[in-house]
């Protein structure tokens, strides 16, 4: 059996890890070793800040909501429960925008939520 050299594989291999710690200080982006931790480090961080990022927009929005709902003597679990019981189904990204650009539609949200209170 000849020997199998994987020359061009390998080297394709390496060319990809150095690419993507071309940003790095120092030696973790000149040396492969160091440079192949950084990615994988970095790609560990990208796979659990992907599903993070949901859990702080929806944090965000409930904060933003809860100060617009007090704004109309409402806390946002009375308002969210008003809303429910009047069949007016709107998300939460929608309702922090109608906080911040448009307070006087929410004000009427938060009408509707009282009367059905």
């Amino acid at each position: 059996m000849p020997k199998v050299r994987s020359n061009v594989a390998r080297l394709k291999r390496k060319k990809k890890i150095m690419q993507a710690a071309k940003g790095a200080r120092g030696g973790r982006s000149k040396l492969y070793k160091s440079a192949k931790e950084t990615v994988e480090r970095g790609l560990r961080y990208a796979y659990r800040d992907r599903r993070r990022r949901k859990r702080d927009f929806r944090q965000l929005w409930i904060v933003r909501i809860n100060a617009a709902a007090r704004m109309h003597d409402l806390s946002y679990n009375r308002f969210i429960a008003g809303l429910k019981k009047a069949d007016v189904e709107i998300n939460r990204k929608v309702l922090a925008d109608l906080a911040v650009h448009d307070p006087a539609a929410f004000g009427e949200l938060a009408e509707v939520a009282k009367k059905s209170l």
